[in-house]
């Protein structure tokens, strides 16, 4: 989850080894290069990153803080598995949240928020143009998480980002049918009405999308491909 920090990093200064290896990890589990349920061997990792155990360590430690990864006890880390418990709540709370922040968005938005959303909306495009589902998948997220910065509601839209991140995960365990990613007119639809400031029917719009990224999961069986860690990474 991405809070508010008093002491924003120097971005000259470059990032930690263990960060850049989360993030690069983060990546690959949000566009689905990396199954749920895949073991992230420190071995392994340390091999294909050209870093040490101690650094993948501390990235893995930092990507469970996130809920990617699960850390278990004398087994090791694996990209994290959402029950169908999970994956209901967490559909439910984005329900709530986020028909809300796009009605703030739209009071909210200006010239260069909207330039960013049509720049999402023209990326996502191009993925699904190229059949990169797992890459669509995440720009579809971050589409979503920008809408509920532009909302100005820091609180809210760090909540909605780590939502989204379990999404993703969710998305790949419990694929039922392409509407699972975010259709193109619905996107386009949100767009129009925060960029002409319409807030209800931007709200309107958010909730009846989110029900039915919620219907297009069949959560009475998982389904994730199978795949190596190395092949995954290094493709």
């Amino acid at each position: 989850m991405n809070m508010p920090d008093p002491t924003p990093p120097d971005p000259a200064k470059p990032a930690a080894p263990s960060d850049a290896v989360a993030q690069a990890l983060s990546l690959a589990i949000h566009r689905h290069r990396i199954a749920p349920g895949t073991k992230l061997g420190e071995d392994e990792l340390a091999e294909i990153y050209g870093v040490s155990r101690t650094v993948i360590r501390a990235a893995l430690q930092s990507l469970a803080h996130l809920r990617l990864v699960d850390i278990r006890r004398n087994r090791g880390a694996f990209v994290a598995q959402p029950s169908r418990q999970e994956a209901r709540e967490v559909f439910e709370a984005r329900e709530l949240l986020e028909p809300r922040t796009a009605r703030s968005a739209a009071a909210h938005a200006k010239p260069a928020d909207i330039a960013r959303l049509k720049r999402h909306i023209a990326d996502e495009h191009a993925a699904l143009a190229a059949a990169d589902n797992g890459r669509a998948v995440h720009l579809s997220g971050l589409f979503h998480v920008e809408i509920a910065r532009i909302a100005g509601q820091g609180t809210i839209a760090g909540f909605v980002e780590t939502l989204i991140a379990r999404s993703s995960l969710i998305v790949a365990l419990y694929w039922h049918r392409e509407s699972a990613l975010c259709e193109r007119h619905a996107h386009d639809a949100l767009l129009r009405a925060i960029e002409q400031g319409d807030g209800p029917r931007a709200e309107d719009l958010m909730r009846s999308h989110l029900v039915d990224l919620h219907s297009a999961l069949d959560l009475s069986h998982r389904s994730a491909p199978a795949r190596s860690l190395k092949e995954a990474l290094e493709t």
